[in-house]
């Protein structure tokens, strides 16, 4: 049974299926070019029509509830069947999406969660130009996209960075968070998952590496750790390993956070673009999760058992070999490739 097979008769069957956290058989590509994309795209269907069936894992294993819906309702239902609530102040980590794009998640869309826990919407500025690259046009994005009407709401990194230390990391020794982080007593992730120019995807790992990274905290993960001062592109997998490390350092010092994750608007580019590509694929839903490892796993293998054209998206994450990030977080606690998908709704 393929792992398309397999993920779309649990689906069907509306119910829990457990997956292995299975990454693509093909051999992954490195290059940022659209000959190597356009070769990932070759090998993406033989991918997905090659897979294994997934082996047991322990009923141990994290859950990840989805919903098929995309609406505020389907949100709410995701985040309850979590099950563990969110305590004492509470910062809601979102991408504000820069101007121009418009696939970000939306204020009528999470504004009725956002509300129900009673979080302050937090960001961190960005480290390329672009209209988020100061705090002051970052607060006005804020307000232009909706997000200061339903909510409180603060740059973390208005007032400079905060350090905080890599256990046993591949290649950082602390990661710069916004100084405004230890304000939060917990933190509810919602992210647009999607296609990324440099990580091949963007998730629940990317909003809590490089989303709650400062300034000089995003420079520092780009360069695995070389310069915290000027933009440096390091080599692929030392850029995801860095984000892992980033990873393990923001839920070392803050474990309190849950993870939700919308499939909608599904394009190969980031919220960080300007002027993404329109998406190719429909939407899927939404994913919630204690467990961020496990939750980005469950969009990444969803977007592989999708019939719809997936090629763009699946080419983008094998082209940059998106899912190291996830065999990194895994090798570093961070938490589970294998999971539990269980339908709601």
């Amino acid at each position: 049974m393929t792992r398309r097979s397999f993920v779309r008769l649990g689906a069907l069957a509306g119910g829990t299926v457990v997956l292995a956290g299975l990454s693509a058989c093909a051999e992954q590509e490195t290059s940022s070019g659209s000959a190597s994309q356009s070769a990932s795209a070759s090998t993406s269907q033989s991918a997905r029509d090659s897979q294994s069936a997934p082996s047991t894992v322990s009923e141990t294993a994290p859950a990840v509830y989805f919903a098929r819906a995309v609406n505020p309702e389907a949100l709410q239902a995701v985040f309850d069947a979590i099950g563990d609530g969110l305590s004492g102040n509470v910062g809601a980590k979102l991408s504000t999406g820069e101007p121009g794009g418009d696939h970000y998640l939306k204020a009528d869309l999470i504004s009725g969660l956002v509300s129900a826990v009673g979080a302050t919407i937090v960001e961190c500025n960005t480290a390329y130009g672009g209209g988020r690259s100061s705090t002051e046009a970052h607060y006005q994005v804020a307000n232009d996209h909706g997000f200061t009407g339903i909510a409180d709401f603060q740059i973390m990194d208005e007032d400079g960075s905060l350090p905080l230390p890599v256990n046993g990391g591949f290649h950082l020794s602390e990661d710069l968070v916004g100084a405004h982080f230890p304000d939060y007593d917990s933190f509810l992730v919602l992210s647009h998952f999607k296609g990324h120019a440099m990580a091949g995807f963007g998730g629940a790992l990317k909003n809590i590496s490089i989303g709650m990274a400062s300034r000089e905290g995003k420079l520092l993960i780009h360069s695995a750790g070389a310069d915290r001062t000027s933009w440096q592109s390091a080599a692929t997998p030392d850029f995801l390993e860095s984000m892992a490390d980033a990873c393990q350092a923001v839920l070392a010092a803050q474990p309190n956070m849950l993870f939700v994750n919308v499939m909608n608007n599904l394009s190969v580019d980031c919220d960080c673009d300007s002027n993404p590509a329109p998406p190719k694929m429909a939407d899927i839903g939404i994913l919630a999760s204690a467990d961020p490892v496990a939750l980005d796993q469950a969009c990444v293998d969803l977007v592989y058992a999708s019939d719809d054209d997936s090629a763009d998206l699946i080419a983008r994450i094998e082209s940059r070999d998106g899912q190291h990030v996830l065999e990194a977080a895994e090798s570093l606690g961070i938490g589970s490739r294998s999971y539990e998908l269980v339908e709601i709704g």
